[in-house]
C-alpha cells in the first residue's frame, strides 16, 4: 500500500513536471521568431548610453543565433514561472495542513511579485543608471563595443541579484515565522545586515559605487519592509490538527 502510494506521487510529480516543460517550450516556440528583437530590447538599456551608431559585437561563430535563444528562453522563464509555481503547490497542497495552506500560497505569490519587480527595478533603473554613468566617464579615446556574451551574462547575473534582492522581506517574514529568531534580534541584527548588504553588493555588482549602492541601498530597506511585515504574521503553531487528505 506504501508503495503504490509512492509510486502514485512519482506519477503524480512527473505528470506536473511534464506540463510545465510543456508550457514552457510552447511559450518558448512562440518566442523564437522574435529572439533577435527581445535581444535589441534587452540591449537597449545598454545602447541608449552608448555614442550614437554604436553597435555590440559578437565573437563567436554562433553567437549571434544563440544569444538571442538564450533571452527567449528567459523570457519564456519568466512568463511560465506562475504556472510552474501553481504545479509545483497543486502537488504539495495535499500534504499540508491549513494553516500552512493559507501561508504558504500567499507566501509564494508575494515571493513571484517580489522577484519579478527587482527584475524590472534593475531594467529600467540600474541599467539606465549604471550605464550612462560608466559610458561619461570612459575615456574618450576608445570605442566602447560590448560583447553581446559578455553583455548577456551580465544582464543575467544582476537580474538574479536583484531578484533575489528583493526577496528580503520574504526571508525576515520565514524566519520570525518559524520562530528561528524574534523581530527584536533582527532589529538589534540591523547594522550587521547593512554591513552584509554592502558586502554582498560590491561582490555580485560592478566594481563601480553607483551599482553597490543601487543594491545594497533597495536590500536595506526591504529588510525593513520585512520587519514591519513580520509583526503580522504569527508564529508557527504547534501542528496539531491532520494535513488536508487525511482522515
Amino acid at each position: 500500500m506504501t508503495e503504490d502510494t509512492f509510486i502514485s506521487h512519482l506519477v503524480e510529480l512527473r505528470d506536473r513536471l511534464l506540463r510545465a516543460l510543456i508550457a514552457f517550450a510552447v511559450v518558448l516556440l512562440l518566442l523564437v521568431p522574435f529572439a533577435s528583437e527581445l535581444y535589441d530590447l534587452l540591449a537597449s538599456p545598454m545602447m541608449s548610453a552608448l555614442p550614437e551608431g554604436s553597435k555590440m559585437i559578437a565573437t563567436g561563430v554562433i553567437t549571434p543565433f544563440l544569444v538571442p535563444i538564450k533571452v527567449a528562453m528567459m523570457i519564456a522563464f519568466v512568463i511560465t514561472l506562475p504556472y510552474t509555481l501553481y504545479q509545483v503547490w497543486s502537488f504539495v497542497a495535499p500534504g499540508l495542513y491549513n494553516h500552512e495552506k493559507q501561508l504558504v500560497l500567499p507566501l509564494v505569490v508575494a515571493s513571484t511579485v517580489l522577484f519579478v519587480v527587482g527584475i524590472a527595478f534593475c531594467y529600467f533603473f540600474v541599467f539606465n543608471t549604471v550605464f550612462h554613468f560608466i559610458n561619461q566617464i570612459a575615456p574618450k579615446s576608445i570605442s566602447v563595443a560590448p560583447d553581446i556574451e559578455n553583455y548577456l551574462n551580465f544582464v543575467l547575473t544582476m537580474f538574479l541579484a536583484f531578484g533575489l534582492t528583493f526577496e528580503t522581506p520574504i526571508v525576515v517574514v520565514m524566519l520570525t515565522r518559524m520562530g528561528l529568531v524574534t523581530i527584536e534580534q533582527l532589529r538589534d541584527a540591523r547594522s550587521y545586515f547593512i554591513v552584509g548588504a554592502f558586502i554582498v553588493a560590491a561582490v555580485v555588482t560592478p566594481p563601480d559605487v553607483v551599482s553597490q549602492l543601487l543594491l545594497a541601498v533597495p536590500m536595506c530597506l526591504l529588510y525593513e519592509v520585512g520587519l514591519i511585515a513580520a509583526r503580522f504574521v504569527p508564529k508557527r503553531a504547534p501542528d496539531t490538527e491532520s494535513p488536508a487528505g487525511e482522515a
